[in-house]
This record gives structure tokens, C-alpha cells and sequence, in this order.
């Protein structure tokens, strides 16, 4: 019997022991939950965002908690972007487009080259109807939709459209999601003249606050946790430019003779859809060989 007594006091010690290590553990690993504080005042491309409305700075509030604390795919957007944004910013500021734009491709697509339920692709996630609108070439051979720096060069294109007929660049941002017939309609129908002023549909309503999330987020890192020191970016990794006047059979050979292998030559040049490169008379393509990067 005093064999079975101090068997369950020892027992009863280890279990409280455990207890009492476990929850000491759990105190000095969890850390308390901060709330997400709105910045004092905020602005798109220069044009302030009216955050003294009551339904804008809970909008703004929505998208900056939701995308705060998602952690894996707001830190992948960051890495992304130091190997985008060299190749975004340079092409907005030569078309006079604000800086402010690249988060919208932040929000089209996460950086990469993405494909919608709907069908559209690339970074800035063009239909194929309107790509070929506005001069892309998208066929089973070649889809420029795929190529960043002409896909940046479209999506000026579109953006000072929108911004001429809309009058703001706020009404633009918006258009690139709800189209720019469409948003002029609501305006007129709504009589107002301002994005914030509209009753829209949810996508659209959200769309350009969760570019100004982003857009918070990015600029203020440590602020909203993610301390990303410059060895874990994604590097943009200098390449050479070949330019192709006729027809490559094979682009696996091509790709050997460049010193590198398809996969690479793919990587570098997703706008080739084909496992050969058909080219009409009179055109020129350029391809991009990684000039490092991938040695063995």
C-alpha cells in the first residue's frame, strides 16, 4: 500500500512538473497580438485618401489586417519584388505613370507570371482579347502577356487612357479592375465624381485599398514584421540579349548553345509557350541568357 502511495506522489510531482515547464515555455515563446493602427494620413499617386470617412478607414483597415498577417505570401511579394520592381519602376517613369502603380501589379498577381479563372495572365494579368487590343502578340507560338517589361510598356498604355478620360489616377487604378466604361457609368449613374464616393461591386470596392495596403506594407516592413534582410531577396540576375531574326526548330539546342538548358532559357523567357520559336518575316525577338546565376 505505501509502495502504490508514493508511486502516485511521484507520478503527481512529474505531472505538475511538466505542467509548470510547459506552460513557462509557452509564456517566453508567444507573443502578444498587435492590432493593426491606420497611418494618419495616405495618399495614391499624390491624391489623398479621405481617411476621415468613417467606411474609407475601416476599408483601408479590412485590407492592411488581412494582408499583414498574410505572412507567407506578403513576405514572398517582398522578395519578388526586389527582382520586379527594378523592371516596373524605369518603364512607369518614362510613360509618366506614378510610381505608386507597381503595387497594382503587386495586387493583379503576386509578381509572378499568374493565370486567372477567367483566363487572364502575366504580372499585369491581361485578357487575351485585350492584349491583342493594344498590340501584344498571344498566340500558341509567343505570348508577350508573359513578358514583363512589354507587358509594363501595355499597361502604361492603358493606365494614361484611364487617367485622361477618368480625370484622376485613382479612377484609373480602379478601372484596371472594374473596367473603365464601367466606372465612368457608375460615376454618372451615382452622381459623384470620386472613388470613394462609389457604391461598387465588392472587388472593385476593395481593389484600389488593397494597393494601398500593399503599398504600406512594403514601405514600412519592420512596422508590420517582416525584418527581410537584403541576402534573402530574390536577386534580378544580369542576362545578355539575343535577338532572333529566324526560326528556332529546337529551343532545347538553342538553349545548349547559349551555355545554359531549357528550363533556364523558359525561366528567363516565359513568353516562349512553344518548344520551338516560329518567327515571321520582318520580325525580331529578343530572348535574355542569364549571364550567372545557375553555376554547377
Amino acid at each position: 500500500m505505501k509502495v502504490i502511495k508514493r508511486t502516485v506522489a511521484i507520478a503527481s510531482v512529474i505531472v505538475v512538473s511538466g505542467l509548470f515547464i510547459y506552460a513557462t515555455t509557452s509564456v517566453k515563446t508567444v507573443h502578444p497580438y498587435v492590432h493593426t493602427t491606420l497611418p494618419q494620413a495616405m495618399d495614391f499617386c499624390g491624391e489623398p485618401v479621405p481617411l476621415h470617412l468613417a467606411d474609407v478607414s475601416e476599408r483601408l483597415d479590412r485590407e492592411l489586417t488581412v494582408n499583414k498577417n498574410l505572412h507567407a505570401t506578403t513576405e514572398l511579394v517582398i522578395k519578388r519584388a526586389n527582382r520586379a520592381f527594378p523592371i516596373i519602376e524605369p518603364i512607369l517613369k518614362k510613360h509618366g505613370i506614378p510610381d505608386d502603380f507597381k503595387y497594382l501589379a503587386v495586387i493583379e498577381s503576386g509578381l509572378i507570371n499568374a493565370t486567372s479563372p477567367s483566363g487572364a495572365k502575366g504580372v499585369w494579368q491581361f485578357m487575351p482579347a485585350t492584349a491583342k487590343e493594344m498590340g501584344m502578340e498571344v498566340n500558341d507560338n509567343v505570348d508577350e502577356r508573359y513578358d514583363l517589361e512589354k507587358s509594363t510598356e501595355t499597361a502604361c498604355k492603358y493606365l494614361l487612357k484611364a487617367k485622361e478620360k477618368s480625370g484622376n489616377w485613382t479612377l484609373a487604378a480602379a478601372s484596371y479592375n472594374g473596367g473603365l466604361n464601367g466606372i465612368m457609368r457608375m460615376l454618372d449613374e451615382q452622381q459623384v465624381n470620386d472613388y470613394y464616393d462609389m457604391l461598387l461591386t465588392d472587388e472593385t470596392y476593395r481593389y484600389v485599398f488593397r494597393i494601398l495596403a500593399l503599398k504600406e506594407i512594403m514601405q514600412n516592413q519592420e512596422k508590420y514584421g517582416y525584418q527581410m534582410p537584403p541576402s534573402v531577396m530574390y536577386p534580378l540576375l544580369p542576362t545578355k540579349k539575343v535577338e532572333v531574326t529566324s526560326n528556332i526548330d529546337n529551343l532545347a539546342q538553342f538553349a545548349k548553345e547559349q551555355g545554359i538548358n531549357y528550363k533556364i532559357l523558359k525561366i528567363h523567357n516565359p513568353w516562349l509557350r512553344d518548344k520551338k520559336l516560329v518567327v515571321q518575316p520582318n520580325k525580331t525577338y529578343t530572348i535574355q541568357i542569364p549571364l550567372q546565376g545557375y553555376s554547377k
